[in-house]
């Protein structure tokens, strides 16, 4: 049997990324969280905490963090059918893949709806998130693919509406004579990060692919502030531009040219009743934003 005390230090300090917060979080002394750490890594034979700033788990510990939390959501719902059990304990950690432009959206009104839970996010585009489903390293994800991940369920959440916005000034800077490939290829554009490839397909679906200058902005934000600027043109949510537009403080580079990226949930067939209510809180949050 697993000594859940010792797993419990392994993930607090994965989790806050130190010994010391850790200690801090499961109110105990450092050396009594390095001692559990050193003990549970002598039971399995094996390292399961790489000592740095931040500490991070190796492959082996990051299982066991997951098979923690996994444990500790379980054990949260048992109060619900169990009333001997009913007692004040922590609340759940629920560790969610999400993409930035969901977050900056509509995500945080189904956070909302569940105060009885801890978050911890993990950013990565929508046509990567999955690849946490896969590794096991979260419980949920909101992707751009449908198939789902093996034990998973899959969930359509309908489509995020997106938009190539840049400023009045940018436009008659970077095209006095009309949006053309040759323009494009020496107009800025705004990138996200290496994984994101919506410019690059807006640009497909118009017909004018091809290599264009880019600034990398990693933030959602960034990207309507830099458009806003002048500094380039990029790919914008529309609900997070449309005031912009409307008083024209920014323009389409291409009128009626957008692109529509659909979203859908997946989410671990634990049995957990916990899981179970932040997906309809998802669904209301995305049916909100999102578009059919």
């Amino acid at each position: 049997m697993l000594d859940y005390a010792l797993l419990s230090a392994l993930a607090a300090v994965v989790r806050t990324g130190s010994f010391e917060r850790a200690a801090q979080q499961l109110h105990v002394t450092p050396s009594a969280v390095s001692q559990r750490v050193k003990l549970l890594e002598e039971r399995m034979g094996a390292v399961l905490v790489v000592r740095a700033s931040p500490c991070t788990a190796t492959p082996a510990g990051a299982r066991l963090c997951q098979h923690a939390e996994h444990v500790a959501l379980l054990e949260s719902e048992l109060p619900a059918s169990l009333p001997g059990l009913a007692q004040e304990g922590p609340r759940p950690v629920l560790r969610i893949a999400v993409n930035a432009d969901s977050l900056a959206t509509w995500f945080v009104a189904a956070m909302a709806d569940m105060p009885d839970c801890l978050f911890d996010l993990v950013l990565d585009d929508q046509d990567h998130s999955a690849d946490w489903l896969r590794r096991g390293e979260v419980l949920a994800a909101v992707t751009a693919g449908g198939g789902a991940v093996p034990g998973c369920d899959s969930v359509a959440l309908g489509a995020l509406p997106y938009v190539a916005t840049a400023s009045p000034s940018f436009m008659q800077r970077h095209f006095p004579n009309g949006v053309t490939t040759e323009a494009l290829a020496r107009a800025p554009c705004l990138t996200f990060n290496a994984k994101d490839r919506l410019q690059a397909q807006w640009l497909r679906r118009a017909g004018m692919e091809g290599a264009v200058p880019t600034h990398w902005l990693p933030s959602s934000q960034a990207f309507i502030d830099a458009a806003l600027a002048g500094i380039g043109w990029g790919m914008n949510p529309r609900p997070l531009a449309a005031a912009h537009l409307a008083a024209g403080r920014l323009v389409e580079v291409l009128p009626g040219q957008g692109l529509d990226v659909p979203l859908f949930w997946q989410r671990s067939r634990m049995p957990s009743a916990t899981l179970s209510r932040l997906t309809k809180a998802v669904q209301r949050a995305a049916a909100c934003v999102l578009i059919p």
